[in-house]
């Protein structure tokens, strides 16, 4: 199997290296990710200016590259230079996906790029920092990571997946996506100058509904959340197909190609 891996973060992420580390126990890695942080880049790509391919030197027996673009361009060019890619593992990220978080996820955009190329996405996601302010140790997660994975792959209809997990694991659960409202603010303050500054940042989630992977989070539970690419409101369309009815475009028959008679 190959692996593609991921994020958002950058090349130098800790997390990165950790997902690449337990990855390399179910097939054949390799490391593409951008060569500066990309956090909250969500799906973009960049086609105002050519992109550069490297090599990168700092995970010992994991070959890695690194792309001065964001996490979708890493998996175009990674596609692209490492052919039959099996599926992406965008990760570990520092920082949860969680909610209406996921629109501008740079990491669950790399997973999503995936999908678009046809292959698996899984995106993976932790705290940034522990209770105390203390860096975390993503290595420690690496059992669970590998479990996770393992149930995964064991299944390939879920084509896009979402996953955090707690520092401290309790067990792991299927959710949803929470989307009751967007967790975002902004705060105003000023610099040293005195001028005016805008920070745009998230603040806490005072209810979470049951069975969402935000209220899996609260409790200690690894989340895993199936996705697709597929935004359309099905139940949605259909009360207005029949409520308001529009225009309906014919329905076009194939052609058959026709054989040109060569005698």
């Amino acid at each position: 199997m190959r692996i593609l891996v991921a994020n958002d973060d950058g090349i130098h992420s800790p997390g990165i290296a950790a997902l690449a580390r337990v990855a390399s126990r179910f097939g054949d890695v390799r490391v593409v990710a951008p060569d500066v942080e990309q956090s909250s880049a969500s799906h973009a790509i960049t086609a105002s200016r050519p992109l550069t391919y490297r090599r990168a030197s700092h995970m010992p027996g994991i070959e890695a590259w690194r792309v001065n673009g964001t996490p979708a361009d890493c998996i175009a060019l990674g596609v692209h230079h490492w052919k039959d890619v099996d599926i992406v593992l965008s990760g570990i990220n520092q920082g949860l996906n969680l909610g209406n978080g996921l629109w501008h996820s740079g990491t669950l955009a790399a997973a999503k790029q995936a999908t678009l190329f046809g292959m698996r996405g899984i995106a993976l996601s932790a705290p940034s920092a522990t209770a105390a302010g203390e860096d975390v140790d993503y290595e420690a997660l690496a059992p669970h990571v590998e479990r996770v994975l393992k149930t995964l792959l064991a299944d390939d209809t879920a084509r896009l997946v979402n996953v955090n997990f707690p520092l401290a694991p309790r067990g792991i659960t299927w959710t949803r996506q929470a989307v009751r409202h967007y967790d975002g603010r902004v705060v105003p303050g000023k610099d040293p100058m005195g001028r005016n500054h805008f920070w745009f940042t998230v603040a806490p989630i005072e209810q979470t509904e049951p069975g969402t992977d935000l209220w899996a989070m609260e409790r200690g539970y690894i989340s895993i959340t199936p996705l697709s690419l597929d935004l359309t409101d099905l139940p949605g369309l259909s009360r207005l197909v029949n409520e308001h009815p529009l225009d309906a475009p014919p329905v076009e028959e194939p052609t058959e190609a026709v054989e040109e008679d060569e005698s």
